[in-house]
C-alpha cells in the first residue's frame, strides 16, 4: 500500500496491448505530471492469459500473468485505468484482466478498491461508450470509481506529438485535475477505511 512516507502509489494500466496507443500514452503523461506525492506505475497486460476455470482451478490462484496482477492491485492504493473504445465497448483484453481480478482465490482485490477512469481516441466520441461500459463492470467488482471528473480526450492523434509526448494543455489541465481529484478520493477512502478498522 502507502510508501514509508505516506506518499500514494497508483498500479496503472491500458487497456490496449498496442506499445504506442493513445492510452499508454495518457498513462505516461499521468506519471509525469501525478502531484509529487503521487506515484504512477504502469503495469502491461501482455502476461495474462484468455480466463478460463479450468487454468484457474489447475493453478489455485491463476497463472503467473495473473498472479503478477493481482499483487499489484492489492498493493496499490488506487489504480488508474486508461482504455480506448472497441466497438462501443471496452476491449476484451482488458475485461479479460477485470474478470481474472474479480475471482476470490485468493482475494478479490477490487472489492473497495479506489479507481479512476480515462480514456482517448481519435475518434469525435472520446471513449464515452468504452467509460460507461467500464463503470458498470467496476460496479459489478465492487471497485470506488471516482465520480468525477471525467477525462474523454478526443481527437487523440493532436494530442500527442511524435515522439509520444502530451502536448495539448487543455488535456494535460484536465489530467492534471483527474489526478488531484482522485488522490483527494484514496485518501478519503482510506481514512473511512482506518476509522473503521
Amino acid at each position: 500500500m502507502r510508501f514509508p512516507d505516506g506518499s500514494i502509489r497508483v498500479l496503472a494500466i491500458a487497456g490496449s496491448l498496442r506499445r504506442d496507443g493513445y492510452n499508454g500514452r495518457l498513462l505516461d503523461a499521468a506519471a509525469r505530471i501525478a502531484p509529487a506525492h503521487v506515484h504512477v506505475v504502469r503495469h502491461d497486460l501482455r502476461g495474462v492469459p484468455l480466463f478460463d476455470e479450468d487454468l484457474e482451478r489447475a493453478t489455485g490462484d491463476g497463472p503467473d500473468g495473473v498472479r503478477a496482477l493481482r499483487e499489484a492491485v492489492a498493493g496499490a492504493d488506487g489504480v488508474l485505468i486508461a482504455t480506448p473504445e472497441y466497438n462501443q465497448s471496452i476491449p476484451g483484453v482488458l475485461k479479460n484482466a477485470l474478470d481474472w481480478l474479480s475471482r476470490p482465490a485468493p482475494v478479490e482485490v477490487l472489492v473497495g478498491k479506489p479507481v479512476a477512469i480515462l480514456g482517448a481516441s481519435p475518434g469525435r466520441w472520446g471513449t464515452r461508450l468504452a467509460q460507461a461500459a467500464l463503470r458498470q463492470v467496476l460496479a459489478a467488482t465492487e471497485s470506488a470509481v471516482l465520480p468525477a471528473p471525467m477525462l474523454f480526450v478526443r481527437d487523440a492523434a493532436q494530442a500527442f506529438d511524435a515522439n509520444g509526448a502530451l502536448v495539448d494543455a487543455a488535456v494535460e489541465a484536465s489530467l492534471h485535475r483527474l489526478l488531484d481529484a482522485f488522490a483527494g478520493w484514496i485518501d478519503a477512502l482510506h481514512g473511512d477505511a482506518m476509522r473503521a478498522a
